[in-house]
């Protein structure tokens, strides 16, 4: 950065400045917003937030599905120097009030179609509440699109500080209740310029098609930040991101860029149709989230020829700090550290993993978070000097490429040998009846077992037998100890608004019940 100030919102200044003014800023299924009237609207939200009292730093919950409403939102906060915390756009009105409480939020705006169910719990804390819509004629509730009609007007940015607050993000709950990971200005510019310039070749011509939604650092990163940064367009998709609907909207909408996760690379291909869709508007797919399995890698590029990017990122790094590119890429790997990223590995005993070899993965770089809000124990246990510490294990080859074995909690120790549930996990999931596979480790009898749940194939049967097969399966291409020693047949897995699974909520609710049928056991 070559200054000590900088304000988000001043992308789309430098933008208009550069003759963009009439191209779309983003697409949504309500048409297109262009750069000069995101602008103008951003700028009525600044003036509309300013007459309601809000302050520089303090907070504003965004509570919005993805959607142009969003994109004023969020930059019309930053135009003033107060900071954006978006949050799950289908929070309930429990969980809003504890993000409320916890960040000390003086507004929140949130979509219309949610305002009779979450309004009451916010005002009840002392929150303007601000609806995308009004409710009807003369109404009287603060929505979006009133405020900006009554205070349009131009707006300058706020001097802010590069090392000033920019926005907050709440923890995606892998590991437990979520934690406001506070983002400073300064974080912006390396991701933008290191990972989406750098490894994806990001350039004003790309239209960004992003399944992760806008109130995740993933989705954040890929709808709003990167065509923002380039001067490109974000193609916004409401609702559900089913594997139809995504393959229609590329078929429609023709983006270059497609952001996504493994869950959705593996179902997509599997949906209806799939096999015949156009999606030769894509130029490269980028995957994040959890590790993308080869086997799901290689179908997707056997159908339809494209290549995807998976890497490893995290709300605290803001996006993708480890990642493939086109010219260095292993299928199954997370890739090798981003340019300005550096990455180590540290052994249990807190050594420093020289060359190949196994440990805790530790990552610096300039987008990494100031502090978790009232977490001073945790901030202090992740923010190592420069280092955060992720708690995933990683294991690095020879070629300096990092291959997932698990959460360095979620590691097992069985018959004195360490096991990664990754390895299990992928292995699974490469036989034809399994949709999805979680391992965790159980204690059976003071002994730790590995139990494997299973989603699996529409049509499916999961029996004895079939629980079996998948033992044998796990046994003939791993190391002999490496297999399920318990499997359970389950509809769905506990997961993360990103795909991500909740290990640690299968650790929690398990209870191991010889007799259950839905349990089958060594």
């Amino acid at each position: 950065m070559t200054t000590d100030r900088f304000n988000l919102s001043t992308l789309l200044d430098r933008h208009l400045d550069a003759g963009l003014s009439d191209k779309a800023a983003l697409y949504s299924p309500h048409g297109p917003v262009t750069y000069a009237e995101l602008y103008r609207n951003m700028c009525a939200m600044g003036r509309a937030l300013h007459a309601l009292g809000i302050q520089r730093e303090q907070r504003v919950l965004l509570v919005l599905d993805d959607s142009p409403a969003f994109f004023t939102a969020f930059l019309g906060v930053g135009r003033i120097g107060a900071v954006p915390v978006p949050i799950n756009c289908q929070t309930s009105p429990e969980q809003v009030r504890f993000y409320t409480q916890d960040s000390y939020a003086r507004a929140a705006v949130i979509d219309a179609d949610r305002y009779e169910e979450l309004a009451p719990a916010l005002e009840e804390v002392g929150v303007r509440v601000i609806s995308t819509e009004p409710a009807g004629p003369d109404d009287g509730t603060l929505n979006v699109r009133d405020l900006i009609r009554a205070h349009r007007g131009d707006l300058g940015a706020a001097p802010t500080h590069a090392e000033d607050p920019a926005l907050w993000l709440y923890s995606s709950g892998s590991t437990g209740r979520p934690k406001g990971v506070v983002h400073l200005q300064r974080d912006i510019t390396p991701v933008c310029r290191q990972y989406a310039g750098d490894v994806l070749g990001v350039t004003q011509d790309d239209v960004h098609l992003s399944t992760t939604k806008l109130f995740h650092a993933y989705g954040l990163g890929n709808s709003l930040l990167f065509p923002l940064w380039f001067g490109g367009t974000a193609l916004l998709m409401p609702g559900f991101p089913a594997p139809h609907l995504v393959l229609e909207t590329i078929e429609r909408a023709r983006p270059t860029l497609l952001f996504s996760v493994p869950a959705l690379y593996n179902a997509m291909p599997r949906s209806p149709g799939a096999r015949h869709r156009d999606v030769s508007s894509i130029r490269l797919c980028v995957s994040a989230a959890e590790t993308l399995p080869a086997h799901v890698w290689k179908r997707w590029h056997d159908l339809y020829g494209l290549t995807i990017l998976d890497g490893v990122g995290s709300t605290e790094m803001l996006h993708v700090y480890c990642s493939n590119t086109e010219r260095a890429l292993r299928p199954g790997s997370s890739g090798r550290a981003v340019p300005g990223y550096q990455i180590k590995l540290v052994d249990p005993d807190g050594r420093d993993v020289e060359g190949a070899g196994s440990g805790e993965m530790f990552v610096r770089g300039d987008s990494m978070l100031a502090h978790y809000w009232h977490r001073a124990d945790q901030t202090r246990s992740v923010l190592q000097g420069s280092w955060y510490r992720t708690g995933d294990r990683y294991h690095r080859d020879e070629d300096g490429y990092y291959w997932y074995e698990g959460r360095a909690d979620d590691m097992m120790k069985v018959s004195g040998l360490w096991v990664a549930p990754a390895a299990i996990e992928a292995t699974l999931q490469r036989h034809p009846d399994v949709v999805e596979a979680a391992v965790v480790g159980v204690e059976t009898d003071r002994l730790t077992r590995i139990k494997a749940f299973i989603v699996l194939r529409d049509g499916c049967l999961g029996d004895d037998a079939l629980a079996r097969e998948l033992r044998r399966w796990c046994k003939d291409r791993l190391a002999g100890h490496q297999f399920p020693h318990l499997v359970e047949f389950v509809a769905d897995l506990p997961k993360t608004p990103t795909g991500k699974v909740q290990r640690f909520a299968l650790r929690a609710q398990e209870t191991v019940k010889t007799d259950a049928p839905a349990v089958h056991a060594v």
